[in-house]
């Protein structure tokens, strides 16, 4: 019981760090447009994210049934898996990197369980059909949906004064960017009610066949959300500014797309990415208008960290399993979770040297003489 109450600490905290590396998913289009102050988003983010991941639990029984054989599953390789999920989304926050946190979740639980219990225990055709491809398709279909959408709004309101129709489509992209939150707690969140409920089937708290205990869901949902009002300002920052310069319009389109990409998913129970959505959503966006740039650069890059994802954080939960089996038991178990906050408060110590919030995380993105990077850069004030 002393390690089934660690491994769903953990989850929670995979959970924490989800709300915080996701919100700029839902808000970073609307901060950067000034159609929600940074605080006032957060905040709404954080209180949708919470009933979003009241109203649906096909994601959550798509993690815990459809990507690793349940029976072949211990709390060990379940703990091992969050820590690669973790490990994975304080990497990326620090640099401001707009990476999958589901993925992360997936690529770790995966990596411990082929190291626990071999390649049979994978689900190779519930990996490749309800992650693989969605991974793929999701930012391309996005980024189409938004590039059109983008184009349409320019078209139909060429005529309209642009200070009018900035104005009216920030009250838009309010209501936009609600959904998105929504539609993320329907997604994200669920992700680790499904691996709390592995880790009860693996204990034989509850059989392979059982619901989603409400206790679970309703932790989840608190977890993420208080996660989403921290506000991880580095990704907003990097998604807002970073890409595109987005204006009110473009806004809109990007959040519209998003939400619509993410609820569909939902509803056939995908484990889809939010991340790579509202990224491919931004970037339509950029392409959608004609005197837009997208910065392809910094695009790449993210590209480059989405592929690496999977393996990088299976990797680490591999690791992590071994470090554990090795010193055995709670003992393994207690100094991977030690290495674990030890990591987290490194980052966090560092992320206080270059200081991303509410107050700078709408400045300009590359100050004069200072080289185009990933991560947030400051801009001193005039």
């Amino acid at each position: 019981m002393i390690l089934l109450a660690v491994v769903v600490a953990t989850a929670l905290a995979f959970d924490f760090t989800n709300g915080f590396h996701d919100t700029a998913n839902s808000m970073a289009a609307s901060i950067a447009t000034g159609a929600l102050r940074p605080r006032l988003a957060v905040l709404v983010s954080a209180v949708l994210n919470f009933v979003g991941a009241l109203l649906s639990l096909s994601v959550a029984a798509t993690i815990a049934k459809g990507i690793v054989e349940p029976g072949a599953i211990t709390l060990t390789t379940v703990f091992a898996g969050l820590i690669g999920g973790i490990s994975w989304n304080l990497f990326t926050w620090y640099f401001g990197i707009p990476s999958s946190s589901s993925h992360a979740l997936i690529g770790g639980v995966v990596g411990a369980t082929l190291v626990a219990a071999g390649s049979d225990a994978v689900l190779g055709h519930g990996l490749v059909a309800k992650v693989l491809i969605p991974a793929l398709l999701a930012p391309l279909t996005a980024a189409l949906v938004a590039g059109l959408g983008t184009f349409g709004v320019y078209l139909v309101t060429r005529r309209i004064a642009p200070d009018f129709r900035d104005k009216g489509f920030r009250f838009g992209q309010i209501g936009s960017a609600s959904l998105i939150s929504l539609a993320h707690g329907t997604n994200d969140a669920q992700k680790t009610m499904g691996i709390i409920t592995l880790a009860l089937i693996a204990n034989g708290t509850i059989n392979k066949d059982a619901d989603v205990p409400m206790w679970v869901i309703l932790s989840c949902a608190l977890a993420i959300s208080l996660g989403t009002y921290l506000g991880g300002w580095r990704i907003i920052r990097t998604l807002g500014k970073g890409l595109v310069q987005i204006e009110p319009p473009q806004g809109f389109s990007a959040d519209s797309s998003s939400a619509a990409v993410i609820l569909a998913s939902s509803h056939f129970g995908f484990p889809l990415s939010t991340t790579h959505v509202a990224t491919g959503s931004v970037i339509g966006s950029g392409i959608g208008r004609r005197e837009a740039k997208v910065r392809w650069s910094i695009a790449g890059r993210l590209g480059l960290a989405w592929l690496t994802t999977l393996p990088a954080a299976g990797l680490v939960g591999a690791l992590a399993w071994k470090l554990a089996d090795l010193l055995g038991g709670d003992l393994g178990v207690t100094v991977v979770f030690v290495l674990a906050a030890s990591l987290a408060l490194w980052l966090y110590l560092l992320s206080r040297r270059d200081r991303v919030d509410a107050s700078n995380v709408t400045d300009d993105w590359i100050p004069a003489n200072v080289p185009e990077t990933t991560a947030p850069v400051a801009v001193p004030a005039p």
